[in-house]
């Protein structure tokens, strides 16, 4: 087992706690096998972004180590300081071929264009997004894990990135514009290699703040989609959000004493977004919650978040919401910080924000990161592949 740590508790996970499928197989990297256990979610915050003493210190004067990790690196001190001075390195510092130590050639990787496997194509999509932004900058706004170096570190590194647009890109030619947008990777980590990850970037904001018509290159690129491989057309089966003729299934009561940050983020997403019940939000969210959606979508309070969900949900009346993964940090008196993979599936049937109903079906996934005090969201910061859906739309 790790070596405990004040942000890695010995403590066992409750009976029947959550366990990934990934870490259903025994995980064998570098020759050092790992075994299959509980998840633990740090306690508190001694392991965090919070505290770094600014980029410079970190970069080149990490310190002493501060928790166990088998096979990763030596200078490496814990798992926030190998994702921030990993991904320097291989972008800020253009050593792009470090990724062959960062990445398995099995890695699977889902960004907001589909799945991807190996390192050779994370190597080929790194050179040509920096070829397109050659001055980029990725700053660390937020980074939540949980587990250890039994069971592989996950993480969730929201970033933001800053470059100017000076080289060709698979969208065009540059156009000189500056651009500033964030994108959150959830990795999975293993002995200095990330196994598998799920980014987002924020591909909607970038399209717009480069001067292209979102719904014109939506059109354009699921043409392309569509000539490439017409039988790839999600339109069979209907979302699982109703069984039979029944209503939406009730989630049973957690068995967890105190307040159960897993169990608060299933409930509050299941009921608002499977039943449709908009005062839950009211319930779950804090007055003044501020909200950073995808696309440059900011809001301020209940009512903001209650129009976000109602301008998806009339779009797609029989949105059915999955949670696929949940991770935390934190405690009651300093509050908590929470990763949540999900996934959708919906019609377009219905009017909104993508225009008259096309009747397409449509799936989209999405990485949101929630603070949470005192029992209520108080900042939600939630992105999804929206260029990818306006594509499903969009497309002849």
């Amino acid at each position: 087992m790790s070596e405990p740590t004040s942000a890695s508790p010995t403590s066992a996970a409750p009976e029947g706690a959550y366990l990934p499928p990934e870490n259903l197989a025994r995980i064998d990297t570098h020759a050092l096998h790992y075994q299959t256990g509980p998840r633990v979610n740090p306690r508190d915050y001694t392991i965090s972004l919070r505290t770094k003493f600014g980029t410079d210190q970190q970069l080149h004067k990490p310190g002493e180590r501060r928790q166990s990790m088998r096979g990763f690196e030596d200078h490496y001190t814990d798992i926030i300081d190998f994702i921030v001075r990993a991904t320097h390195r291989a972008w800020e510092q253009k050593d792009v071929g470090y990724i062959y130590e960062l990445y398995s050639h099995r890695t699977p990787v889902t960004d907001d264009s589909g799945l991807e496997w190996g390192r050779d194509i994370v190597i080929a999509n790194t050179l040509q997004f920096i070829n397109a932004f050659p001055d980029i900058r990725l700053i660390a706004d937020e980074i939540i894990w949980a587990g250890d170096d039994e069971v592989g570190f996950y993480t969730s590194h929201r970033t933001v990135l800053r470059a100017t647009h000076t080289g060709y890109s698979k969208f065009g030619p540059p156009t000189g514009r500056k651009l500033q947008f964030w994108l959150i990777a959830n990795c999975v980590s293993v002995a200095n290699e990330i196994v598998l990850e799920h980014v987002i970037y924020n591909t909607s904001s970038m399209l717009q703040q480069m001067g292209y018509d979102l719904r014109e290159k939506a059109r354009e690129y699921g043409n392309r989609r569509t000539l490439a491989g017409a039988l790839n057309d999600p339109s069979f089966g209907e979302p699982a959000r109703l069984f039979g003729q029944g209503k939406p299934a009730h989630m049973p009561p957690s068995t967890n004493a105190g307040f159960d940050v897993e169990d608060f983020i299933r409930r509050t997403l299941h009921y608002v977004w499977n039943w449709r019940l908009l005062g839950k939000i009211a319930e779950a969210y804090a007055p003044n919650v501020r909200f950073y959606g995808v696309t440059d979508r900011l809001g301020y309070g209940i009512g903001d978040v209650q129009g976000f969900v109602l301008s998806l949900l009339s779009a797609f009346p029989d949105l059915a919401l999955t949670v696929d993964d949940v991770y935390w940090m934190g405690n009651d008196a300093e509050g908590y910080t929470a990763a949540t993979r999900w996934s959708i599936l919906g019609t377009h049937t219905g009017p909104g924000i993508y225009g008259e109903p096309t009747g397409r079906r449509v799936s989209m996934w999405g990485i949101t990161q929630h603070v949470i005090r005192n029992g209520k969201i108080i900042e939600e910061w939630t992105t999804w592949n929206e260029f990818d859906v306006m594509q499903q739309i969009f497309r002849d």
